[in-house]
Order: C-alpha cells, then structure tokens, then sequence
C-alpha cells in the first residue's frame, strides 16, 4: 500500500489554527458558554495519528463515533459518546494542488468547521448519528448551508474561493434535498 500524503509541521500549525477558529464560530453560533462546550467528547487529528480503519479514500474527513469512559468507572451508565474527526491530509493536500486558488487556512476552517456542526447537532440530538442514508445525505446539505452562513459572516480571507468550490459540489446533495 501506498504511503499516504501527511501535512507537514507548518501545516499542522494551521490546522490548529483552523480547529482554535472553528470551535469559537460554532460554539457562537450555537450559544453555547465554555462549560456547555464539548470538551473532552471529540478529538481531531491528522492523518500520522490515525488507524487504518480510519483513514477514507474520497472525503476530507470522517468522524467517528466511539463510547468513551471515565477511567474511574466501570459502570456503563458513565458511558458517553466520543467523536473523533479524522482528517484525511492527502486528500485536503491533494485539492491544494489541484486549485492553486485554495489556500490551506480557509479549507481546512470550512471542514472543520462543518465536522464540528454536525458533533453539535450529534450531541444535541437534533440528528440521528445512525440515520438512513438519504437522510444523511440531507442533513450533509443542512450543516453545508450552516456552514456556508457561519463562514461567510466570519469574512475570512480566501474563504470565497472555498465556498465556490463547495457550491459546485455540493448542487447533487441540493438535489436530494428538494424531495
């Protein structure tokens, strides 16, 4: 097998960087305080610190869903739900290449961003985790359409040339939606 593409030390900077931005806008957005937050119920992380199994061919990224556990505890009435979004560096680096236009900060704000959407909307139960396929793909059309209005009122720069790019993606998801 192929060695996959990883981002390098400065683009692990920015990433972080991105995930510091996107929890403060949807954290905004959702009104939620530090103690109402999700710390400690997600994780993001790259590919180098990722399983096989959880590494994807296609997407930007995938969360995960495990049941986490305070070590303390061997009651399952303790367990929780623990997401972690897993970046998929090659591929995020792969569209860099191919649209010179798209720069790394604003690309990597918008995926995290839409992740962390959909882990508050998990978490809220405003969506089902394990829902049918169609309904997935149009709940992947609500947290784009959040995303889209979170990160164009932020007005960060080279956001546009992501939205646009995610607009043309995005129109066979629109689709779905309009049944």
């Amino acid at each position: 097998m192929d060695t996959l593409e990883t981002f390098s030390p400065a683009q692990i900077n920015i990433v972080n960087n991105s995930v510091a931005i996107s929890e403060e806008l949807v954290s905004d957005f959702y009104k939620m305080s530090a103690s109402q937050w999700l710390h400690g119920k997600y994780d993001v992380k790259t590919l180098a610190d990722l399983k096989p199994d959880e590494t994807v061919q296609g997407p930007f990224a995938q969360i995960i869903r495990y049941k986490g556990r305070h070590k303390d505890s061997q009651l399952g009435s303790s367990a929780y739900d623990f997401y972690k979004i897993c970046l998929q560096d090659n591929a995020i680096l792969s569209v860099l290449r191919q649209f010179s236009e798209i720069k790394l900060f604003p690309f990597t704000l918008y995926i995290i961003t839409h992740e962390l959407i959909h882990i508050v909307r998990f978490s809220k139960f405003i969506q089902n985790f394990d829902a049918s396929h169609e309904e997935m793909m149009i709940e992947e059309a609500r947290v784009h359409e959040i995303t889209r209005g979170i990160l164009v009122a932020a007005r960060i720069s080279g956001m546009k040339d992501v939205l646009k790019l995610y607009k043309n993606w995005l129109k066979p998801i629109e689709n779905l939606r309009k049944r």
